[in-house]
């Protein structure tokens, strides 16, 4: 599995595109903007993509998703059922963070802890990981060590949980009793901001190091 990671719109979120190497088949994870400028690095890397991932229903998440799904022919997966309501309220998220309008939109499949889903031969592991928001999920490739935790984990830091329905005890509980199990030598990257590793986070981060 390989990866490359497309900061977009003014939150500089981490559309990330993880492909099969052997295939070239790939997953949009997380895609909450501009989808010109996915798309064309999708054809700059000469992908072909099977799936729109998504780990929560925060609008500089998934703004994109509708309009890429309908574009590309593709399904959208994930993310939990509990963030229906936050997906269905995507014209209500414009509103208040002052994005141009997007539809709502229906998911494919709903994911639940402990489902996998494929990248061309590859495999990516779900892990349910409330906290940030209540469906959030986080999508580990085992193989290569490597995860896309959305806002549940920073470097530094942890996500909020002012949102409605978020929940500090869950996102630590998640992050401590989920991610950590993972192996300090995973390698993740999260919705904003620099890669980092489970283990320097358990070491380093102030928020749960420990």
């Amino acid at each position: 599995m390989d990866y490359r990671i497309l900061p977009v719109t003014p939150f500089q979120q981490n559309c990330t595109l993880f492909w099969c190497e052997r295939t070239r088949r790939a997953a949009i994870i997380d895609p909450g903007g501009e989808p010109d400028r996915i798309l064309a690095l999708i054809a700059e890397l000469n992908l072909e993509p099977e799936r729109i991932l998504l780990t929560h229903g925060h609008l500089d998440h998934v703004g994109a998703s509708g309009d890429l799904a309908e574009r590309l022919g593709l399904p959208i997966v994930g993310p939990h059922p509990d963030d229906a309501f936050l997906i269905h309220a995507l014209p209500a998220q414009c509103q208040m963070f002052g994005f141009p309008p997007v539809r709502d939109f229906e998911p494919d499949q709903w994911l639940q802890q402990g489902d996998t889903v494929s990248v061309g031969e590859e495999r990516l592991e779900v892990l349910h990981c409330p906290g940030h928001t209540p469906g959030h999920v986080v999508f580990v490739d085992a193989a290569n060590r490597l995860a896309q935790v959305g806002d549940v984990l920073f470097r530094g830091s942890i996500g909020r949980t002012d949102f409605p329905r978020g929940n500090h005890q869950q996102l630590l509980d998640s992050i401590q009793q989920r991610l950590f199990a993972l192996g300090d030598d995973v390698r993740f990257i999260p919705g904003h901001g620099p890669m980092s590793t489970i283990g320097h986070e358990r070491r380093a981060n102030p928020y749960v190091r420990g």
